[in-house]
């Protein structure tokens, strides 16, 4: 067997909260005005309080609304699937598996928290939400959790992503959602999602009908990706394996990288590793401080690894991963050594992604190569010792609607 799957009442009823396991515990999110510790009623401008307390709750284990579940249902649990095909193509002694999360409605990760926002939103009686998105991942996924919930969704584009995605954009208006590029002020700006959460964060802090959301970075958005690695610990069972020794995803804010790797935390043996482009090298090349969330400074200031608000990175097709800052979580534990990062060109990215497509057959989104990229580079390493290294990571979209980018490849236009 290469493939399994779990069925339906083993979806995952409870997300695992890392909080309070943590070694080291978060500093607070600052008041970008006071510089002082923010409490509820200053975030309550923006989310709902059921956010809020998943936000900052030192509950280990936080129950999935049933209504939330009902949804989910339409495509979790997840395939895991050995890349035996891969594994042949590279002649190595490594197992490699992949959670397929491109089989979502979205085609990707994100929806494991936009559905989970979308309904806290709407039992708090908010109309309207207002989001980012860098790709147009998130975006889609916010569309389509509105549509569940019969929300008004509006979304601030990367402008970048915006003219080179233009089926991103369509996907999201399929679903009612509306969007324009970002930055609104400047249309001859390229734009970064540091300008795009600017743009949202202004308009849901002035409309009472509208909240913000956010799809990655924040620990609830995290909390709500770890169905991601819970499923996949079950699916290892099945497949008869122990636990990994590496846990791989790519990270731009560390929404699908948490969820995977999260709720291995605590086995220590298992190595957990961030996957981030070279032009945009947060976690490798960032500093560890308090830094705003967005370019304008309309955020509280989060303890993280951040190249600075105001750094716009390279137009690199992986529009997700362009992000200046990182989770605080996922930070920490760099921080801590719990987890490591690396960082890899455009063109390496692309080798790996389309040697993927032709030995598994799966077109990865270019933020999902990068992960794989890292998986490769693991398993040729695991040749070289002759080791039986087992390699797990997260397959977080396909690349449907990025096929420009593999064009550029293909076609010897793609920079590094």
């Amino acid at each position: 067997m290469t493939r399994w799957n779990l069925p339906l009442d083993h979806l995952p009823s409870a997300w695992y909260n890392v909080l309070p396991r943590l070694d080291t515990p978060l500093g607070p999110p600052l008041h970008p005005g006071t510089r002082e510790p923010v409490g509820p009623d200053d975030l309550a401008l923006l989310f709902p309080m059921a956010l809020i307390a998943q936000e900052m709750s030192p509950e280990p284990w936080v129950d999935i609304p049933g209504e939330v579940l009902d949804i989910l249902r339409l495509w979790r649990p997840t395939p895991l699937v050995r890349a035996t095909r891969l594994e042949a193509a590279l002649g190595t002694s490594a197992r490699v598996y992949y959670k397929d999360e491109s089989v979502s409605p979205a085609g990707s990760h994100k929806p494991n928290t936009a559905v989970p926002q979308a309904f806290y939103n709407r039992q708090e009686g908010v109309s309207r939400l207002a989001t980012e998105t860098g790709a147009g991942q998130w975006g889609t996924a916010l569309a389509f959790a509105c549509a569940q919930f019969d929300l008004e969704c509006m979304v601030y584009m990367v402008r970048t992503s915006f003219e080179a995605k233009p089926y991103r954009k369509t996907m999201m208006e399929v679903w009612g959602g509306h969007v324009v590029p970002s930055p609104v002020e400047d249309p001859t700006h390229p734009g970064s999602l540091g300008e795009a959460i600017t743009d949202a964060v202004r308009d849901a802090a002035g409309r009472p009908d509208t909240h913000y959301a956010l799809g990655s970075v924040l620990n609830h958005v995290l909390l709500h990706q770890t169905v991601i690695g819970l499923e996949a610990r079950d699916q290892f069972g099945l497949a008869g394996e122990r636990l990994p020794d590496v846990v791989i995803a790519p990270c731009g804010g560390g929404s699908n990288l948490g969820g995977l790797a999260l709720p291995y935390y605590e086995d220590t043996d298992v190595r957990l590793v961030a996957v981030e482009p070279s032009s945009c090298p947060t976690l490798t090349e960032g500093t560890f401080e308090y830094d705003f969330g967005d370019t304008g400074g309309m955020t509280p200031l989060l303890p993280m690894y951040t190249l600075g608000h105001d750094f716009i990175p390279p137009p690199i097709h992986a529009g997700g991963l362009r992000y200046h800052g990182d989770s605080p979580i996922i930070s920490q534990l760099v921080r801590d050594g719990r987890m490591e990062a690396v960082a890899y060109p455009q063109g390496k990215v692309f080798d790996a992604a389309v040697l993927f497509a032709r030995t598994e057959g799966k077109v990865p989104a270019p933020e999902a190569a990068h992960g794989i990229r890292a998986a490769v580079d693991e398993a040729l390493a695991a040749k070289e010792t002759g080791e039986e290294r087992v390699i797990l990571f997260n397959f977080c979209g396909h690349g449907h609607l990025d096929l420009a980018a593999y064009d550029d490849y293909l076609n010897g236009r793609l920079l590094d």
